[in-house]
């Protein structure tokens, strides 16, 4: 290669730098776009619609009940009349005619054991008392005779016809006849009673109820030994479990240092934790006189003064120990906020409703006050989260944290 060919071999550097810096262009506008994008958010964020951390509190309703309550205590409902019936005899179990739930009434047959022995026995011991009439009118028709027969040789005795052995025959005659009939009714007595005997155990064999009540459980079934102790394998002390729903009642612990509150007859309000929505009209009925040294506390028993077939025993409950008894004007439960949720702005009031992680501005439409809260009259609906002392910087749309405890 001659030197010629060599000086023709030249790079031109001006295209090559221009290329390298058109290229590198793209990259560096998409850099600036994400900075001015990630700079934009945290203003946005920090300095336009910063987050902030607020008090929440949920709007529920609530009972005027509450603003007059002197003491609240916690309880079951307790039937005052139960009883686990069973039979006085021991037998298998023949018949039963009841299950859960079921009523009955009182004296009405529930169920019932073989009685084919005792069945027997009634008929053989009712066989003997007709046997026991029938010598008894024998024994009179003897008596009727000797006491004729007597009388007849009396008289002749006085007039000399007869000799005296035969008047002390027709005289033995009589009273013989007379201890007849007195044994005859001895039997006819012994029969009757053994009757009666025969005839309670007949009874023992059909299970009544005691009462008017619902069946509870049910403790046995048809093929079941019954026995009223229950010490036999396999037996069954009781065949159902009955309650008397109109005799259900609370028995709620008050502690002693607020006995002071509850006195005889004080009207109360119950509330059943299976039925919420519901409140139930009540009055202490007896305050038992003993305590439990173990939970310092005494039994109160408070009745209900409405029934209703939905109350069950065993139920959980909550007493409220009231000043005076509930208006009807009281009874309806009022959607209520508390006063520090409530922010009013040229004469309207509103609040802010907590919606996800931001904050809507509301319009509520406030009532007259009810103990230490506000009647919400229109605007928010029970269950709304709303915000408690919202600050000054809070707006509509506003982004928030929920504070903790």
């Amino acid at each position: 290669m001659t030197n010629e060919d060599l000086a023709k071999l030249k790079i031109d550097k001006t295209k090559t730098v221009y290329k390298g810096r058109r290229g590198m262009k793209k990259p560096l506008l998409w850099v600036v776009i994400a900075v001015i994008i990630i700079v934009g958010f945290f203003l946005y964020s920090t300095v336009i619609n910063p987050t902030m951390e607020v008090s929440v509190a949920t709007v529920s309703l609530v009972y005027p009940s509450q603003t007059f309550t002197l003491l609240n205590a916690s309880g079951y409902v307790v039937a005052q009349r139960k009883a686990a019936v069973s039979s006085k005899a021991t037998g298998r179990l023949e018949w039963l005619g009841v299950e859960e739930g079921s009523k009955v009434k009182q004296g009405e047959v529930i169920a019932r054991l073989e009685d084919r022995d005792v069945v027997a026995t009634r008929e053989q011991i009712a066989a003997n008392l007709e046997s026991a009439k029938f010598a008894m009118a024998q024994s009179r028709a003897e008596l009727d005779d000797a006491k004729q027969n007597f009388q007849r040789s009396k008289d002749l005795l006085a007039k000399g016809f007869i000799a005296q052995t035969d008047y002390d025959t027709a005289d033995l005659r009589y009273k013989r006849a007379q201890a007849g009939v007195s044994g005859a009714e001895s039997a006819i007595n012994s029969a009757q009673a053994g009757l009666r005997a025969a005839e309670v155990a007949v009874e023992y064999t059909r299970i009544r109820a005691p009462f008017d009540a619902v069946v509870l459980t049910k403790d046995a079934d048809v093929g079941d030994i019954v026995t009223p102790f229950g010490a036999a394998v396999n037996s069954k002390a009781a065949v159902v479990t009955i309650a008397d729903m109109s005799s259900l009642q609370v028995q709620a612990d008050v502690s002693e240092s607020n006995l002071a509150k509850v006195k005889a007859g004080q009207p109360c309000e119950i509330q059943l934790d299976a039925l919420p929505d519901q409140r139930f009209r009540g009055a202490v009925h007896m305050i038992v006189p003993t305590a439990d040294r173990s939970k310092a506390s005494v039994m109160v028993k408070v009745k209900f003064l409405d029934k209703n077939p939905r109350i069950l025993p065993e139920m959980s409950a909550k007493v409220a120990f009231l000043e005076h008894p509930v208006a009807q004007a009281e009874e309806q439960p009022k959607l209520a906020v508390s006063p520090t949720a409530v922010m009013e702005r040229d004469g309207k009031q509103y609040v802010f409703v907590v919606a996800s992680s931001q904050v809507k501005e509301t319009l509520v439409r406030i009532g007259e006050k009810l103990g230490d809260m506000l009647v919400v009259l229109d605007g928010i609906k029970a269950g709304d989260k709303v915000v408690m002392n919202p600050p000054k910087k809070l707006k509509n749309g506003s982004k928030i944290t929920v504070k903790e405890g």
